[in-house]
């Protein structure tokens, strides 16, 4: 049995069209999977069907053998799946201890959100240094370690993230994915999209690639960017049969 099995699915936007078509897919426990492709491909689209911000118009999404495709997304957040969105999504007046414990806000006892809150602090000093300032005051990659420190204070099971490195300086993105190497070394799963196709692929297992809805194919990291249609899609250099991308207008 998958520990995390994406079956058959197809979502969109209300009334729109499909943007994901019958796509499968599984996650093994402890993996870190990147999921790649060009702008349109459905990426951000999977991550929001797993995480119950968007409910399939067909196919299952199941954890561990059980559907959660039809849960709201405190239900999936419950069953210990914590999505990060790439607009990062934080309480911009409030303090970073504040956004913290915000992040465990399903947990109910107190005691142990403080633990929590202050075993943040101790995998990341900065944010301790700044526990009491606005999170609008933090740079962009400071804002990025919130997310995903907020994130950490649930201790969940699979961690979905978005788009991690999108708009930070080139250093900064170095120590983004070393965060998320944290994740994997307290035996978290992570789901990872993201468009630095390199640098995503040199901190992952194993790849899926996405086009038009579908999974155009899918295998190890280390193979992933030598296969010529990895060539195709991202340098444009035609080899063998030809792959057709048609991004559709405001979907990643």
């Amino acid at each position: 049995m998958a520990y995390l099995e994406i079956d058959n699915i197809v979502a969109g936007y209300s009334h729109g069209p499909d943007i994901l078509r019958g796509l499968s897919a599984t996650v093994e426990q402890g993996q870190v999977v990147c999921v790649i492709g060009p702008n349109g491909a459905g990426k951000s689209t999977l991550l929001k069907v797993i995480s119950g911000l968007l409910h399939p118009r067909g196919g299952d999404i199941r954890l561990r053998g059980e559907s959660i495709s039809s849960l709201r997304p405190d239900e999936v957040l419950r069953r210990g799946i914590c999505f990060v969105p790439q607009e990062r999504s934080l309480f911009p007046d409030m303090s970073v201890r504040e956004n913290i414990r915000m992040g465990g806000y399903i947990l109910k006892d107190r005691d142990e959100l403080d633990r929590r809150i202050e075993s943040v602090f101790e995998t990341f000093p900065r944010l301790r240094e700044r526990a009491n300032q606005h999170a609008r005051t933090l740079s962009g990659g400071e804002q990025q370690m919130l997310a995903m420190g907020r994130t950490l204070v649930l201790e969940p099971e699979i961690v979905l993230l978005d788009e991690p490195s999108l708009g930070l300086a080139p250093q900064i993105v170095e120590q983004v994915f070393e965060i998320m190497n944290l994740f994997t070394e307290k035996g978290m799963t992570v789901l990872l999209v993201e468009q630095n196709a390199q640098k995503g692929l040199e901190y992952s297992d194993w790849c899926c690639v996405l086009d038009l809805g579908t999974m155009l194919f899918e295998g190890s990291a280390d193979s992933v960017l030598d296969d010529p249609r990895i060539q195709e899609l991202y340098l444009g250099r035609r080899q063998g049969a030809r792959v057709t991308v048609q991004p559709q207008e405001g979907v990643a």
